[in-house]
Protein backbone atom coordinates (compact mmCIF):
# COMPACT_ATOMS: atom_id res chain seq x y z
CA UNK A 1 0.00 0.00 0.00
CA UNK A 2 1.32 3.44 -0.90
CA UNK A 3 -0.19 5.27 2.10
CA UNK A 4 2.11 7.72 3.86
CA UNK A 5 0.32 7.23 7.19
CA UNK A 6 0.67 3.44 6.93
CA UNK A 7 4.39 3.96 6.24
CA UNK A 8 4.62 6.16 9.36
CA UNK A 9 2.77 3.51 11.37
CA UNK A 10 5.15 0.82 10.09
CA UNK A 11 8.16 2.92 11.10
CA UNK A 12 9.30 3.45 7.50
CA UNK A 13 8.95 7.24 7.81
CA UNK A 14 9.86 9.15 10.99
CA UNK A 15 7.26 11.24 12.77
CA UNK A 16 6.87 13.40 15.86
CA UNK A 17 4.58 11.25 17.97
CA UNK A 18 2.72 12.90 20.85
CA UNK A 19 0.40 9.99 21.70
CA UNK A 20 0.02 6.27 21.05
CA UNK A 21 -2.25 3.47 22.21
CA UNK A 22 -3.25 0.10 20.70
CA UNK A 23 -5.49 1.67 18.05
CA UNK A 24 -4.19 5.20 17.35
CA UNK A 25 -1.23 7.47 17.10
CA UNK A 26 -1.21 11.24 17.21
CA UNK A 27 1.63 13.04 15.46
CA UNK A 28 2.55 16.61 14.69
CA UNK A 29 1.52 17.47 11.12
CA UNK A 30 4.60 17.60 8.85
CA UNK A 31 3.05 20.60 7.07
CA UNK A 32 1.28 22.35 9.96
CA UNK A 33 -1.28 25.12 9.69
CA UNK A 34 -0.02 26.36 13.09
CA UNK A 35 2.46 25.25 15.74
CA UNK A 36 1.04 22.23 17.52
CA UNK A 37 -1.16 21.10 14.58
CA UNK A 38 -1.65 17.43 15.40
CA UNK A 39 -3.12 14.52 13.45
CA UNK A 40 -5.01 11.70 15.16
CA UNK A 41 -4.60 8.58 13.00
CA UNK A 42 -6.05 5.09 13.45
CA UNK A 43 -3.51 2.29 13.12
CA UNK A 44 -5.91 0.33 10.94
CA UNK A 45 -6.26 1.76 7.44
CA UNK A 46 -9.62 3.32 6.64
CA UNK A 47 -9.75 5.58 3.58
CA UNK A 48 -12.34 7.93 5.07
CA UNK A 49 -15.28 8.32 7.45
CA UNK A 50 -17.42 6.10 5.21
CA UNK A 51 -15.15 3.09 5.87
CA UNK A 52 -14.35 3.49 9.57
CA UNK A 53 -16.37 1.56 12.16
CA UNK A 54 -18.27 3.50 14.83
CA UNK A 55 -16.21 2.26 17.81
CA UNK A 56 -12.95 3.36 16.20
CA UNK A 57 -14.52 6.66 15.15
CA UNK A 58 -15.70 7.34 18.72
CA UNK A 59 -12.29 6.49 20.15
CA UNK A 60 -10.60 8.80 17.63
CA UNK A 61 -12.74 11.77 18.61
CA UNK A 62 -12.15 11.16 22.33
CA UNK A 63 -8.43 11.17 21.61
CA UNK A 64 -8.80 14.34 19.52
CA UNK A 65 -10.55 16.03 22.46
CA UNK A 66 -7.76 14.94 24.83
CA UNK A 67 -5.11 16.20 22.39
CA UNK A 68 -7.03 19.50 22.09
CA UNK A 69 -7.03 19.84 25.90
CA UNK A 70 -3.28 19.17 26.00
CA UNK A 71 -2.59 21.69 23.22
CA UNK A 72 -4.66 24.35 25.01
CA UNK A 73 -2.51 23.89 28.12
CA UNK A 74 0.80 23.55 26.26
CA UNK A 75 0.28 26.74 24.23
CA UNK A 76 -1.88 28.64 26.74
CA UNK A 77 -4.61 29.17 24.14
CA UNK A 78 -8.38 28.81 24.12
CA UNK A 79 -9.32 28.26 20.46
CA UNK A 80 -8.88 25.09 18.40
CA UNK A 81 -10.33 23.65 15.20
CA UNK A 82 -11.03 19.93 14.99
CA UNK A 83 -11.46 18.97 11.35
CA UNK A 84 -11.88 15.79 9.37
CA UNK A 85 -11.98 15.81 5.55
CA UNK A 86 -13.43 13.14 3.24
CA UNK A 87 -12.54 13.15 -0.44
CA UNK A 88 -10.50 15.43 -2.63
CA UNK A 89 -13.18 18.11 -3.01
CA UNK A 90 -13.42 18.27 0.80
CA UNK A 91 -9.67 18.82 1.13
CA UNK A 92 -8.54 15.27 1.97
CA UNK A 93 -4.96 14.89 0.73
CA UNK A 94 -4.09 11.56 2.40
CA UNK A 95 -6.58 8.76 1.86
CA UNK A 96 -6.26 7.38 5.38
CA UNK A 97 -8.85 8.61 7.88
CA UNK A 98 -7.39 11.20 10.25
CA UNK A 99 -8.54 14.05 12.46
CA UNK A 100 -6.81 17.44 12.46
CA UNK A 101 -6.44 19.27 15.77
CA UNK A 102 -5.36 22.81 14.87
CA UNK A 103 -4.50 25.40 17.53
CA UNK A 104 -5.72 28.89 16.71
CA UNK A 105 -4.14 32.20 17.67
CA UNK A 106 -5.03 35.78 16.88
CA UNK A 107 -3.96 36.87 13.38
CA UNK A 108 -2.85 33.38 12.31
CA UNK A 109 -2.94 32.40 8.63
CA UNK A 110 -5.47 29.58 8.97
CA UNK A 111 -8.52 30.22 6.80
CA UNK A 112 -11.56 27.98 7.16
CA UNK A 113 -14.42 29.77 5.52
CA UNK A 114 -17.44 29.22 3.35
CA UNK A 115 -19.79 31.55 1.55
CA UNK A 116 -23.43 30.79 2.41
CA UNK A 117 -25.68 29.77 -0.46
CA UNK A 118 -29.29 30.85 -0.74
CA UNK A 119 -31.75 27.97 -0.70
CA UNK A 120 -35.49 28.55 -0.91
CA UNK A 121 -37.81 26.97 1.66
CA UNK A 122 -39.27 24.42 -0.80
CA UNK A 123 -35.83 23.14 -1.67
CA UNK A 124 -34.88 23.02 2.04
CA UNK A 125 -37.93 20.81 2.67
CA UNK A 126 -36.86 18.50 -0.17
CA UNK A 127 -33.32 18.36 1.19
CA UNK A 128 -34.57 17.49 4.68
CA UNK A 129 -36.89 14.79 3.31
CA UNK A 130 -34.13 13.34 1.11
CA UNK A 131 -31.63 13.15 3.96
CA UNK A 132 -34.20 11.65 6.34
CA UNK A 133 -35.19 9.00 3.80
CA UNK A 134 -31.54 7.96 3.48
CA UNK A 135 -30.85 7.55 7.20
Amino acid sequence: MDCIFCKILNGDIPSNKVFENDNFIAILDAFPANEGHTLVIPKKHFANIFEIDEDTLKEGYVIAKNIADAIKKAFNISDINILQNNGELAGQTVNHFHIHVIPRVKDDNVIIKSIPVNIDSDKIKNIVDNIKSNL
